[in-house]
C-alpha cells in the first residue's frame, strides 16, 4: 500500500498529506499518556487529549479502512499459545543463562508467508518478537518476507522448526482476524 500521490502547481508529484484528526487514534494516545504519567487526574486527561491532537495534526498519518472479522474462540486459541509459547521460551531462556551450551550459536532464519496481509504480517511480526529467544530483524512488506534471529539454533533442523513455528502463527493470526485484501485500502482527505 502505496502513499498517494499528489501532483503539485509545478507538475511535481509528492505524497498526500492528512491533515484530519482521525478519533481511534487520539483515544489511543489520550490514554498512553494518561498511563505514563500515573496521573489519573481531569487536568491530566485533558493534557493527553491535547497531546494527542497535537500529534495527529503535526505527524498525520492516511487513514486505514479495513474490515476485520475477529473470531472470538480462534483468538482465544492465538492468546493461549502465545503465552505458551511466552512460558516456554521464557523457561528455555533461564536454561541457556543457567546452563550455556558452548558455543551458544543462533540463525537468521527467514520466513515467506503465506498472506500477503499487512494486517497480519504486523500482528506475525510483533507476536514472534515478544517471544523470548526471537526477534524480527527485518520484514519486508513488499514481499510479505520475515527475518528472524533465534537463539539456540544448532542446525537446518532447527531453522527448519523456527520457520514452521512462524508460519503456524501466522496461521492462528489468520483464523482470529479474518482481513481479505480488497478491504484495505487507503483513502485521501
Amino acid at each position: 500500500m502505496s502513499p498517494q500521490m499528489k501532483t503539485t502547481r509545478s507538475g511535481k508529484q509528492r505524497p498526500a498529506r492528512y491533515r484530519s484528526v482521525q478519533w481511534p487514534m487520539v483515544l489511543v494516545l489520550t490514554l498512553v499518556w494518561w498511563v505514563l504519567w500515573g496521573s489519573y487526574s481531569l487536568f491530566s486527561l485533558l493534557g493527553g487529549v491535547a497531546v494527542a491532537v497535537t500529534v495527529s495534526l503535526v505527524f498525520p498519518l492516511p487513514p486505514l479502512r479495513m474490515r476485520v472479522q475477529v473470531h472470538p474462540w480462534a483468538l482465544l486459541v492465538l492468546l493461549g499459545r502465545f503465552l505458551w509459547d511466552v512460558l516456554l521460551a521464557s523457561l528455555q531462556i533461564a536454561w541457556l543463562t543457567l546452563f550455556p551450551p558452548k558455543p551458544l550459536t543462533s540463525a537468521l532464519v527467514e520466513v515467506q508467508l503465506r498472506t500477503d496481509s499487512d494486517f497480519a504480517l504486523t500482528v506475525v511480526a510483533e507476536l514472534l518478537s515478544l517471544v523470548p529467544g526471537t526477534v524480527v530483524v527485518e520484514a519486508h512488506r513488499g514481499s510479505h518476507t520475515l527475518y528472524l534471529h533465534a537463539i539456540d539454533v544448532t542446525d537446518e533442523e532447527g531453522m527448519e522448526r523456527v520457520r514452521r513455528n512462524a508460519l503456524e502463527q501466522e496461521a492462528r493470526v489468520h483464523r482470529a482476524f479474518k482481513v481479505s485484501d480488497e478491504d484495505l485500502e487507503e483513502t485521501v482527505s
